[in-house]
């Protein structure tokens, strides 16, 4: 088989498979104007949570690619180019940003220079928390992921295409810089357009939390991915179960740390018993919030945990493709209360047809433009360095194999 094929050529369905997404989504998009009509501030929340949901899929992709340039593995080089068809939706990402921008005033209390002015706390972070600044610092977010973006996936495109070695090299050095810039921006980024939801909160583990999350729901979406591609040739002869029990073994850490980050924040804020950061919790810990935690717990751990212990699940593609789908569904949960709790005045427990919809909608718009990215380039680096090692003795015990059957 010739590794230089297309993923559309392989797949063809591919082309519709992406416009029906697409209709899809704009047609969710177009009846949620209907609820930001009626109720603008939960239309804005909704939009909030599927953007954020959407945007860790992106940087998740560009994450990990930078993290397989510096580490190696032979998973790498399985998932890289889905990773960079991901990764290239960045700039879809980029202009969905501006209804939140737009929406600032329904999403972000501090900008209401009344309730600035009536609140001790809100002036001592105003020099931080103002339009401008978080306009100006959204600007630097997104120059930097999108410079990361072209800069590897030129790179990743002149390798397929000249197979030269110093490439590799290249690539590397990028991710090298890249992965502390990555790691700044993502914290920050974290830190203004979700912590700052709750102005008076703060937690300094905030950023790694939102990284942990990304990767989580990165790993799922490419294990459901890959083992859909792996219908066919040659994904079919490179997802060997070696290679998903290395992706699912990467899913089954990350649902650990993840944990492990969400329970130390809980157990450090609420030993420090200080009013301003226990009531963070306390907001969460109210009838329907409550039931929502534990559900967190169940299904973002437990039980992704639980399955995940077993070898063989983790080799096995039905079991394990059902598993990152519980997990997908699980940080569209942890997204949500992260950010709904404070809507509204009470905080008590609301969810709208819009906090379902809007998610959705968006999540269609990215899963069209990733299968657009999808389509453009070979499922597999044709001149990766690593290519020989991981997958080179596969492909050619394979060859071997068909020119025995001749």
């Amino acid at each position: 088989m010739d590794l230089r094929q297309t993923a559309e050529q392989i797949f063809p369905e591919l082309a519709q498979k992406q416009r029906t997404f697409l209709i899809a989504g704009v047609v969710g998009l177009a009846v949620s104007l209907a609820g930001f009509a009626m109720d603008a501030e939960h239309f804005y929340q909704a939009y909030l949570i599927g953007y954020m949901f959407v945007l860790g899929l992106t940087l998740g992709g560009l994450g990990f690619t930078m993290i397989h340039q510096l580490s190696g593995g032979a998973w790498g080089v399985v998932a890289r180019q889905s990773l960079g068809a991901a990764s290239r939706v960045l700039p879809l990402l980029t202009a969905l940003f501006f209804p939140i921008v737009v929406g600032m005033p329904h999403l972000y209390e501090w900008t209401h220079a009344d309730k600035v002015a009536a609140d001790p706390i809100l002036q001592g972070k105003a020099l931080y928390l103002n339009t401008n600044a978080f306009i100006m610092r959204a600007v630097i977010y997104f120059a930097v992921w999108n410079g990361l973006v072209f800069l590897l996936n030129k790179l990743s495109a002149d390798q397929d295409r000249t197979g030269d070695p110093a490439v590799a090299l290249k690539m590397q050095r990028v991710s090298g810089i890249g992965m502390l810039l990555f790691v700044l921006t993502v914290t920050f980024a974290s830190f203004d357009w979700l912590m700052s939801r709750d102005p008076h909160w703060f937690s300094t583990i905030y950023g790694a939390l939102v990284l942990a999350g990304q990767a989580l729901i990165t790993l799922a979406f490419q294990i459901i991915v890959l083992v859909w591609l792996s219908k066919k040739k040659p994904m079919s002869q490179a997802l060997t179960a070696t290679y998903l029990h290395d992706l699912s073994t990467l899913m089954f850490g990350f649902t650990v740390v993840w944990a492990y980050f969400s329970f130390s924040q809980y157990l450090i804020i609420w030993s420090g018993n200080l009013p301003e950061e226990i009531l963070w919790y306390i907001h969460r810990e109210q009838s329907g919030w409550f039931a929502l935690s534990f559900v967190l717990v169940l299904f973002h751990f437990i039980v992704p945990f639980a399955i995940l212990l077993s070898r063989h699940n983790k080799r096995a593609g039905q079991v394990v493709t059902k598993v990152a789908a519980l997990i997908i569904l699980a940080r569209l949960l942890d997204l949500f209360w992260l950010i709904a709790p404070e809507t509204g005045e009470t905080h008590g427990f609301s969810l709208t047809w819009m906090d379902l919809l809007v998610p959705a909608a968006l999540l269609s718009v990215w899963v069209s433009f990733y299968f657009g990215q999808l389509r453009k380039r070979p499922l597999l680096p044709i001149h990766d360095l690593q290519f020989e090692d991981a997958l080179g003795p596969i492909f050619a015990h394979a060859g071997s194999d068909a020119g025995a059957a001749h």
